[in-house]
Parts: structure tokens; C-alpha cells; sequence
């Protein structure tokens, strides 16, 4: 779900901005709106205030399924300035190369832009993914897991007979 959403948001950020393929001040200012706000949260305050979403998508806010999504929203948001940061890497001059040639925005987009910043996006995926592992370190320490006070008093239970 962060792969996909964040994509979409990096490569809309891309599109819309100002000198971009299909510029748009509304819709690049309510995207760079969203990440701007919600990228910077720090996860565990993400994840308490992300639960009413949670509880109204998945319709439940603690647990397994409800942290999985929690942090698929947080990590969409930091894929997508990735992906803005590394498409707007693209030397000018190759982009403008391939309007001389008569190539449309979206010609642009997907034979250009995208391969021309191929590398650096799989090594920003390779980012997220050490960042995702720390998320759900995050995600189990509020409740992620569910049943976690259950195990403590058996294991407690367990040693008090012996």
C-alpha cells in the first residue's frame, strides 16, 4: 500500500509542480500540503492520531491489521518525497531533449523521467524499507501485537507454580 500510494503522491508532486510536465498551483499545493504535514510526525503520535481513520477504514484501531495500515499511511508519505526528489534529479536538458523530439508529458513521465531515475528510487525504496522495519518496532510497542499484556501475565502465572 506505501509503495503504490507513495508513488503516486512522489510522481504527482513531480507532474504538478511549478515548470513541471502538467503544472498545477491547486494540486501540487493540497499534495505538498498533505506530506509537508504528515511527514514529519514522529510514528508513535502518527499512530494515535491516525486511529480514528484507522477504526473508520479497517474498523478497528488497535492490533495487527490496524498498525499494518498505520504504517502504510506514514511510509506513503515519506516514498513520495523520495520519489519527488529523485525525479526532479533528472538533468533539465534530458527532459527538454525529449520535448525538442516531440515526446508528450506522459511519453516523458514514463520513457524518461522514470528509468532516467531508476537507481537513486531503488535505493530510496532500499531506505524505506530499513525505516518500515522500525515502524513496526514502533507499531508493537502501542498495542500492535494485541495480546501482548496476556503473554506477561501468563508467562508470570507460568513461573509462579513452578
Amino acid at each position: 500500500m506505501a509503495g503504490i500510494l507513495g508513488t503516486l503522491i512522489g510522481v504527482g508532486l513531480y507532474v504538478t509542480r511549478r515548470g513541471g510536465l502538467l503544472p498545477s498551483r491547486v494540486a501540487n499545493g493540497i499534495l505538498e500540503l498533505l506530506v509537508n504535514f504528515f511527514r514529519p510526525i514522529p510514528f508513535v503520535i502518527f499512530i494515535a492520531v491516525a486511529m480514528p481513520l484507522t477504526r473508520a477504514v479497517i474498523g478497528i484501531a488497535i492490533g495487527t491489521t490496524a498498525g499494518a495500515f498505520a504504517i502504510g499511511l506514514a511510509a506513503s508519505f515519506a516514498i513520495a518525497r523520495i520519489v519527488e526528489q529523485h525525479l526532479v534529479s533528472v538533468p533539465p536538458g534530458v527532459i527538454e531533449a525529449a520535448r525538442a523530439m516531440g515526446a508528450g508529458p506522459w511519453r516523458i513521465l514514463f520513457t524518461v523521467a522514470i528509468p532516467e531515475s531508476l537507481g537513486p528510487l531503488i535505493l530510496g525504496y532500499t531506505f524505506i524499507v530499513v525505516a518500515l522495519i522500525d515502524m513496526t518496532a514502533m507499531a508493537g510497542l502501542i498495542g500492535g501485537e494485541g495480546s501482548a499484556p496476556s503473554r506477561r501475565s501468563t508467562a508470570s502465572a507460568s513461573s509462579s507454580r513452578w
